[in-house]
């Protein structure tokens, strides 16, 4: 979560109210005007703190113009029924809401089969509160691995982990937070994400293992797991060195079982230990839930896990988080057995025919050039066409800013910072006519756009508050 400091002297402001806010009296409510950044001394009617805060949040960007973010922005009415049934249980406390226990252990059997687990009654896995604990869990399992792999020369010797530079920040704090040594592999040219052979030549005695990405943030592309643990395999048959892979499938985790069920990234490899994905991404429930899974005991170190006690019975767990709602996992449950393999099918294709479309209508344009098409994620990122001088990626985001789409505008990084583009997420919700609009607003743009005499941006690095 974001870092927070207390207001300066001239923010304590206090916030005007309505007569009309009042419960009966229409002045009632006006005897105070509450402040901002302090407790004000006296309640509020519910009402009166309801529109305050109702109204406030009205600045907020639209979720279902966010093209941004990866997350469920629409979910069906049965399912925020169930949610709000839930969300005073906590989910840490298994022995007092032993039934959303289960529905928890149900979505791990269903995710352990969908990933082709060797034997899905003993992989290992659990909820958490998105991608980045699940990947916290799955980095700290590889190293504790390692150590206990390499007790003669650990503390002394510092692991590394080997990954593209393309990766989630997340992965950045894991190696932060637990002294992890982040080797990154570059892009290069055309390629955006990790090389495989790049990644196994970076690897020796002290890599805890590769992370390898379904579906990079960047572009929506694949990362190419198959190829990696081959070129992991070579490596071991030179060296003798047995470097595990976690699969970052945050998004095409719940895609490529659907759309893509040749493609083999998943626990068909051998030499991948673990995988996590988000519910609330291409899992299509509302923020709040990831998961993790390992291939079997052997993969997650026993000491990680705690023991609770689950209705009179030992119930291991792991986690970074402890309390939170129930309601997020209740949510996985019910799409999953809403929808079943037919219906995420259904819903994924929809997604990336969106993306497809839009992508090739966007590039016909002609003022603009694709890196990807949508046919992997259904996410493309564009940028503009050479010849064109006027404006750039970060002057297309803020303009289309004005009529309340949320596009990110970003440059690459290492070893193609010369490189900005725009990126657009299609959820399930972003239909065909969403698509029309969006681009309705963004052929209107390009005239005024053709016009300037320049790029209107002068600090890239404060052109849009998005970050990977």
């Amino acid at each position: 979560m974001a870092l927070h400091k207390g207001p300066e002297k001239h923010e304590e402001r206090t916030i005007s109210v309505n007569p009309f806010y009042g419960e009966a009296n229409p002045v009632g409510g006006m005897t105070e005007a509450p402040p901002t950044h302090r407790l004000p001394d006296a309640p509020l009617a519910p009402s009166t703190a309801y529109q305050l805060v109702h109204d406030e949040l009205m600045l907020d960007g639209n979720s279902r113009l966010n093209l941004a973010t990866f997350v469920t922005t629409w979910m069906e009415r049965q399912a925020g029924v169930l949610m709000a049934e839930c969300r005073d249980k906590n989910m840490i406390d298994k022995d007092e809401y032993p039934r959303t226990a289960e529905l928890e252990r149900r979505c791990v059997a269903m995710l352990a089969d969908l990933w082709n687990a060797p034997d899905p009654a003993t992989a290992v896995g659990c909820s958490t509160t998105g991608s980045s604990e699940a990947c916290m869990l799955a980095g700290m399992a590889l190293k504790r691995r390692w150590a206990e792999r390499n007790a003669d020369r650990y503390p002394g010797a510092r692991p590394n982990l080997v990954m593209g530079i393309n990766v989630q920040v997340c992965w950045e704090k894991f190696c932060n937070f637990w002294e992890v040594e982040a080797r990154l592999v570059p892009m290069e040219g055309d390629r955006f994400h990790l090389d495989p052979q790049a990644a196994a030549e970076l690897c020796d005695e002290n890599t805890i293992g590769v992370v390898g990405i379904l579906g990079s943030t960047f572009d929506g592309s694949y990362e190419p797991v198959a190829e990696l643990c081959a070129a992991l395999d070579a490596l071991q048959e030179r060296t003798g060195l047995n470097v595990p892979v976690h699969v970052d499938g945050a998004s095409g985790g719940m895609v490529a079982p659907f759309l893509d069920p040749d493609l083999v990234w998943d626990f068909r490899l051998p030499r991948v230990a673990s995988i996590n994905t988000s519910g609330h991404k291409y899992g299509l429930v509302y923020p709040g839930v990831g998961w993790a899974l390992w291939r079997d005991k052997e993969a997650l170190p026993e000491e990680l896990v705690f023991r609770v006690n689950y209705l009179g019975g030992d119930m291991p767990t792991f986690a970074l988080n402890f309390s939170r709602p129930g309601a997020q996992v209740v949510a996985q449950y019910y799409t999953f057995l809403r929808l079943g393999r037919e219906g995420y099918r259904a819903v994924q294709q929809s997604t990336r025919d969106v993306a497809i479309s839009l992508a090739g209508r966007i590039e016909e344009l002609g003022d603009f050039r694709l890196l990807t098409r949508g046919d992997q994620l259904p996410v493309f990122a564009f940028t503009t066409a050479p010849e064109v001088t006027s404006y750039d990626v970060f002057d297309v985001s803020r303009r289309l800013r004005e009529s309340g789409w949320l596009v990110p505008a970003y440059t690459f990084p290492a070893n193609r910072e010369d490189l900005s583009v725009l990126r657009v997420v299609c959820r399930n919700g972003f239909s065909h006519d969403l698509a029309d609009l969006f681009l309705a607003d963004l052929t209107r743009l390009l005239p005024e756009l053709r016009r300037q005499p320049h790029p209107l941006t002068h600090d890239k690095a404060a052109a849009t508050g998005f970050h990977h």
